[in-house]
This record gives C-alpha cells, structure tokens and sequence, in this order.
C-alpha cells in the first residue's frame, strides 16, 4: 500500500504548479511563500534544539497556543518550528507574538522534498496534531531516529472505519509515532486497534487556555450590538446561516430589536451567505472596520479570521456549527470561558467528551428543528443565569492537561 501512495503523492508533485496557481488565483495561497511547499525554505534555522508542530488548520493551532506559550519558557529549546497547510492557519500563527515561533507552509509529502525539510530544520522532535498524519514524512523521521508524537490525537469513527480498511498499512503508519496523547477515550480505543503502540490519555488541551487573549473590536460595534437583543450563530457550515436567518425572523415578531451575529467556519462564502439571508428579506450588514452599521440591521455577518473571541465577550447566547449538518460540531470552550449559553445540534461527534461534560454541567442545550430553537432562544433572553462559575472549573482542567502534555515532551527532550 505505501508503495501505490507513493505514485499517488508523485503524482500530486507533478500536478503541483496547476494545483498551486489555481488556489493562487483564488487567493488561497501566500504568493510569497507558496514555494515553501515545494521544499523550498525562507526561514533560517537557529543553533540549538529545535522542536516541531504541523497542525493543518486553525483549529489545530489554537488548541496548542496554550503549550507554545509554555515551551517558548523553556530554556531547552532554542526553536519552535510550525507548520501548516492553509493560509489562514498562518495568519492566525503570525500573530502568536513568541520570539522563538517560525512558520513555514508544511511540503508536499514526497520522499524527496520530506528529506530535504528534515535535513534543513533537524527537528529534536517532531509533534502532529490532532490527526495530522503524513506517510512519507513519519517514516523518514523514524530512519533519522527524531522522536514523534501525535499530540492532542482525535481519530473520529468516520476517519477510523477508513484507517481501518487499509489495516497492515495503518499499523506501519502508527507504529512509527513514539507517543500518542489521546483528547479522549474512544480514540484511545481506535489507535490501539489502529496500531499505535505506546497512548496516554490526559484530556482534550483545548481545555486550556492562552495566557495572552486579546479582544478586538471597534467602539461602534460594541455599541450598536450592547443595544440589541443578540444572539450568535458561529462557526456555521452551508445550511446553517439559513437556518439562522429562520430563527431571526420568526423571533423578531416578539424581540423588534433582535440581532443575530453569524461568524461562517468559512468566510470566502460570504457573499453566497449574503444572499441567502437577503433573499429571506433580511438586512445583512458584512462585518467591515469603519462602515456605518444601519439600526435596521437584522444580520450582522463576520468576514474575518480571530474576532470569535471578541462577540462571545458581547452575546451570551450561542449557537455552534457543524452540528445540525454532518461535520461533528465545533469545540464549545472558547465561547464558555466568555459564560456563554451554549446551543448546538444533535451532530458533535468530533467533542462528544466536551459536550457531556457541558450538558451535565446544565450549559449545552441539544436543538433538532427550529421550533425548539427559538423556544430555548426565547427562554435565554429572559434569564438572568449566569455561567460565570465555569470559567475557573474548565481552566482548572486545562492547567492540570497542560502540565501533563508539557512534562511528556519534556521527557523526551532530555533523553535527545
């Protein structure tokens, strides 16, 4: 099997200058920086032990802010290389002010480019996220000896039912990672059967937090929105905005002052978005620094990457994507830490660990039809329940996962 995923990866190599000017042309590349994938370099590589991370996307990334804060500490490490696959991933990573983080885009994985990048950066150790997991490159790591982790692992049914077809294959591919630290049990369960050989289970990192949260938005918007009565529809895959644009105009008849903020998993479907809601007779106004916000405004839509944080400080009532179509939901944490209510469909494969433990704690709520939304919605505006007390219980968690995921990389590090 690796040797027909090896023809498969060449061929995407000679395919490459297409594929890259295609996604160059639709602005879903760095024009700068594309080479980078190509296993060209524009970063230097300092003395010194030099640990990596590739994570494919901004999800990845922010649930390893926490950890890079922490190790930039260490005096064992001289860098933190990151790598990514998307242009957004590196947007939100240029703005992780930590002197010893360089990014570059991750290569395509063909032996050739992966043992030049090894070769260039001489990772001490090498770190994946979530489910980040490259053939060509896990290999080659284990030639050179560079210890590798699967770090904050999450295997899904879906991705495993898949693994698991390929069963000899998937054991060579896992056996070759030293480590494993599972974000919940039944992917323990899947990488033992999967072939991995050495898993820890501490809990999911996205439980902890960053030390240098900022929140950013303009005076007019604060205003404008703490005037409304709101709510926010976040991280919303196609179908969802719709279904929010529903909810909105069967709600206004009661709340005449109503406003629901939409924040898309991806901002590049705006316009189709827009038009959605616009042909539902609703007034969208599109999320823009110094544009005057019209009082009428029914939807409030947010184009740009990092602002999540900065409504959740403002709207207390939140509907999470991902959930009402089949993706598996989006993580709840970040928009609790801001004692949010928490609404979402009955789709949350990808956190079902973090949902229970919400659902017990009385501040997820299940929706399935839209009744039922603006019912709970409907109850939400008339409540004085705070979730304040939460906040210090989840980051408590996250302290205890944070040490345990930093003292296992620790550990390695001093025996290389």
């Amino acid at each position: 099997m690796i040797f027909f995923y090896k023809i498969f990866i060449n061929i995407i190599l000679i395919l490459s200058p297409l594929i890259i000017l295609v996604r160059l042309l639709k602005k879903k590349e760095d024009f700068k920086r594309f080479k980078e994938k190509l296993g060209f370099f524009t970063k230097n590589r300092s003395k010194g032990k030099l640990i990596w991370f590739h994570g494919a996307s901004v999800g990845e990334f922010q649930s390893i802010v926490p950890l890079l804060e922490k190790l930039e500490k260490s005096k064992k490490i001289s860098q933190i290389l990151i790598t990514s696959n998307t242009l957004s991933s590196s947007k939100l990573i240029s703005k992780i002010k930590l002197k010893k983080i360089s990014h570059q885009f991750f290569p395509i994985d063909n032996d050739l480019i992966i043992k030049k990048f090894i070769n260039y950066w001489k990772p001490s150790i090498a770190l994946f996220v979530d489910s980040e997991i490259w053939p060509n490159t896990l290999i080659n790591l284990n030639k050179k000896k560079i210890p590798t982790v699967l770090i904050n692992a999450r295997i899904t049914r879906k991705s495993y039912n898949k693994w698991i077809k390929l069963k000899n294959f998937s054991k060579l591919i896992f056996n070759k990672f030293d480590l494993c630290l599972s974000s919940n049990k039944e992917t323990v369960s899947f990488l033992k059967k999967l072939g991995a050989k050495n898993i820890k289970y501490f809990g999911n990192l996205k439980y902890s937090q960053s030390e240098n949260e900022k929140i950013e938005i303009d005076s007019q918007t604060i205003k404008f929105i703490s005037r409304k009565t709101a709510w926010c529809a976040s991280s919303t895959h196609n179908s969802e905005e719709k279904f929010a644009g529903l909810v909105h105009n069967k709600l206004k008849k009661k709340y005449k002052n109503l406003l629901t903020v939409i924040i898309p998993r991806h901002i590049d479907r705006k316009e189709e978005i827009k038009e959605q809601l616009s042909n539902l007779g609703l007034k969208v106004h599109v999320h823009e620094p110094k544009t005057r916000i019209h009082q009428d405004t029914d939807i409030y839509l947010v184009n740009s990457f990092g602002k999540t944080k900065s409504f959740y400080s403002l709207i207390k009532n939140v509907f999470l994507g991902g959930s009402l179509v089949k993706h598996g939901g989006q993580n709840p944490l970040e928009a609790v830490r801001y004692n949010c209510n928490i609404l979402h469909g009955p789709n949350v494969s990808n956190f079902n660990e973090i949902y229970k433990f919400l659902y017990n704690q009385k501040i997820s709520k299940k929706v399935i039809n839209l009744n039922q939304t603006i019912n709970i919605l409907d109850k939400l505006f008339n409540s004085k329940k705070s979730q304040k007390n939460i906040k210090d219980k989840i980051n408590k968690i996250g302290q205890k996962i944070l040490k345990k995921n930093i003292d296992e990389i620790n550990l390695i590090l001093n025996k290389v």
